[in-house]
């Protein structure tokens, strides 16, 4: 039986809530009482400011009784590899997966992840808990050393989920743009996670957390890409 544990948020804020507001007893949750040492991963942030980052990210935690240590490029695999937790924050997903293969962090992370070491993560965080970075919606900065992710998750997300379509605006949506990905990587599916939405995996259940529906976007034997909605409490596992 699969011992992972997931948590993998669409966004670090709701609406106009505080940084972590809404996540923050949802972690205290899926986490339990500390005290335990978690590694922060920060670098999906571009302008490198990860003790800026960390601190930003323990006020908004400051209700859970675990000591959140940051993870930064002088003692990334001793901080990751004696975390009990690890978790990832939200940015630019290329900066973030580039670095986690430049400090030769990937293979440790998934080691200890598929082991049992719980990882929370949103945003950018979320994005690599599933097969690819394929479905981000950041701007390549930079180019990582593949677009593999952790594969946590068998199949793609796409955090803040929405298909707004703007009068006069005349470029792809969402929908659009994930469709296009879906044909050049049939038989992938794929997850739009709304902001307030989250994934919650323990095991060999899979859960869809939050306040709205999300969707998933799945392929027909004749190649159609279709929509199905994903209500929150949905037990998901047939995903897995």
């Amino acid at each position: 039986m699969s011992s992972i544990r997931v948590l993998a948020f669409s966004s670090s804020r709701v609406g106009s809530s505080g940084y972590l507001e809404v996540a923050s007893p949802i972690i205290k949750s899926f986490l339990g009482d500390g005290p335990l040492n978690i590694a922060f991963v920060p670098f999906a942030t571009a302008d490198n400011k990860y003790d800026e980052y960390g601190e930003m990210v323990r006020n908004g935690l400051k209700d859970l009784q675990h000591s959140i240590n940051i993870v930064k490029p002088g003692n990334a695999k001793t901080t990751v590899g004696d975390s009990d937790i690890i978790m990832v924050g939200g940015g630019n997903t290329f900066k973030l997966l580039h670095d986690i293969y430049d400090l030769d962090l990937y293979e440790l992370i998934k080691e200890k992840v598929t082991t049992g070491t719980p990882y929370v993560g949103w945003s950018a965080g979320s994005n690599i808990t599933g097969l690819t970075i394929g479905t981000t919606n950041d701007m390549p900065i930079i180019e990582p050393r593949s677009f593999k992710a952790f594969g946590f998750l068998p199949f793609q997300i796409n955090p803040h989920y929405i298909n707004m379509i703007t009068e006069g605006h005349n470029g792809e949506t969402r929908d659009q743009r994930l469709s296009e990905f879906m044909k050049v990587n049939p038989g992938t599916k794929i997850v739009g996670l709304p902001e307030g939405t989250a994934l919650r995996l323990e095991g060999e259940k899979l859960t869809l957390i939050g306040e709205c529906a999300a969707v998933l976007f799945n392929e027909q034997e004749n190649k159609e890409v279709i929509k199905k909605e994903i209500r929150a409490g949905d037990d998901i596992s047939y995903l897995l």
